[in-house]
């Protein structure tokens, strides 16, 4: 890859190889988003593992990576959440100096809007919980939220009025292309080998424990498994004899034309459902809800996108006449409590990490740390102890709904 790219970034000539697979490694990683580029690197870097090997069936980071909302933040409501996606924003905070890489992370401020009683209840409760688990995290009032975003429609006329906000300072966006890049060229540079245009079609076993995956480019001897690729880790895991209680669905975003600097914070609705965020060279970035039906395309129904629309325009009528510029889906995996699957499965050498639904990517630098240790060690890392797959059957759920993993 040649130099290049806006803003005054230069990339280097050369990012990474592209070799072909060899007969064995000690660990193969399904899936090269960011989940398993990130865990790729933590392998390298914290527990000396090299020779291991990334699959990715299509080009690397063309998944969930290429196609997110690029939101980073760590207001979640109960502990085990905040707790790793805390872990994961103080990494991005050092992220870039880590992999020598601008990896333009702004921390410019996340906004969750209440437009009524019980997201004003739900907010505030959610603001106390943070600051107990250390946290940064302000309950704003409408003036104050007028203040700090003066573009949104604060006025009590509005059909939907604000009524206050949380706000997480610390929050913000990055590039999630120079995410990838940066986390691959590292990886690279470890030894790892990322193998791009090749599936994963079955996995061999003896006696309950996983020896290879059968790929479309040959087999694949492996001591361990990780499975990292997020709305298609169910048909994975039913390759391999268990099924997972996931669902996946499409998650539609968009980006407006290039406009000049207006919105220099994250917005985010519930109640009238968009979010909305400025990228560094100057498109408004907008997400909404998920697609209801399960689906495996990257793509979505025309009704969600009108209705992303209106919901836009009524907290920022001054986009009214922007135009949309391009749309995208991606494939977003939704557990029935709404936090991710980490940790072993019922096949010995083989594991998962999965479920994270719109949540992905703000937990890369997190999940990668946390699922590199569970792999090297064959034991959860204590921040992923919680997100393990049997709590569906001890009922130990962490239910995320309400704090937004879905679809945020």
């Amino acid at each position: 890859m040649g130099k290049g790219g806006g803003g005054g970034v230069s990339h280097p000539e050369f990012l990474w190889r592209n070799p072909e697979p060899k007969p064995a490694y000690d660990v193969v990683i399904v899936g090269a988003g960011g989940h398993g580029l990130a865990t790729a690197y933590y392998l390298a870097k914290n527990h000396g593992i090299t020779n291991v090997a990334v699959l990715e069936k299509g080009w690397l980071a063309g998944g969930n990576m290429a196609r997110n909302t690029t939101i980073i933040r760590s207001n979640y409501l109960w502990d085990e959440s905040a707790a790793i996606y805390e872990h994961s924003l103080k990494l991005w905070e050092g992220l870039s100096d880590d992999l020598e890489y601008d990896l333009q992370f702004s921390q410019r401020g996340v906004l969750n809007l209440a437009h009524n009683l019980a997201d004003v209840r739900e907010g505030r409760r959610r603001v106390n919980a943070n600051r107990l688990n250390g946290v940064d995290a302000e309950w704003l009032e409408a003036d104050e939220v007028k203040k700090f975003c003066p573009v949104v429609n604060a006025s009590d006329s509005a059909r939907y009025p604000v009524l206050g906000a949380t706000l997480q300072r610390r929050g913000g966006i990055a590039k999630h292309d120079h995410v990838a890049w940066a986390l691959a060229r590292k990886a690279d540079a470890y030894g790892i080998d990322l193998i791009q245009n090749i599936e994963v079609t079955g996995f061999e076993m003896v006696k309950n424990r996983v020896t290879a995956v059968q790929t479309t480019r040959g087999r694949i001897s492996a001591g361990k498994v990780a499975l990292a690729a997020a709305g298609h880790t169910s048909v994975l895991a039913a390759k391999a004899g268990f099924p997972l209680p996931l669902q996946s669905h499409p998650l539609q975003a968009l980006v407006s034309e290039l406009l000049e600097p207006v919105l220099d914070c994250v917005v985010m609705s519930n109640a009238v459902h968009v979010y909305v965020s400025q990228a560094h060279k100057g498109e408004l970035v907008m997400g909404a809800g998920i697609d209801t039906y399960n689906s495996y395309g990257q793509r979505g129904a025309f009704h969600v996108i009108e209705a992303q629309m209106a919901a836009a325009l009524e907290l920022f009528p001054i986009f009214s006449r922007v135009r949309v510029l391009r749309t995208w889906g991606g494939v977003v995996d939704v557990s029935p409590d709404a936090s991710p699957i980490i940790g072993r499965t019922p096949v010995d050498g083989l594991f998962i990490n999965a479920g994270w639904g719109t949540g992905g990517f703000k937990a890369t630098p997190g999940s990668g740390w946390v699922y590199a240790h569970t792999i090297a060690h064959d034991e959860p890392h204590p921040l992923a102890v919680p997100f393990a797959l049997e709590r569906f059957t001890t009922g130990a759920l962490i239910d995320e709904h309400g704090a937004a993993a879905v679809a945020h």
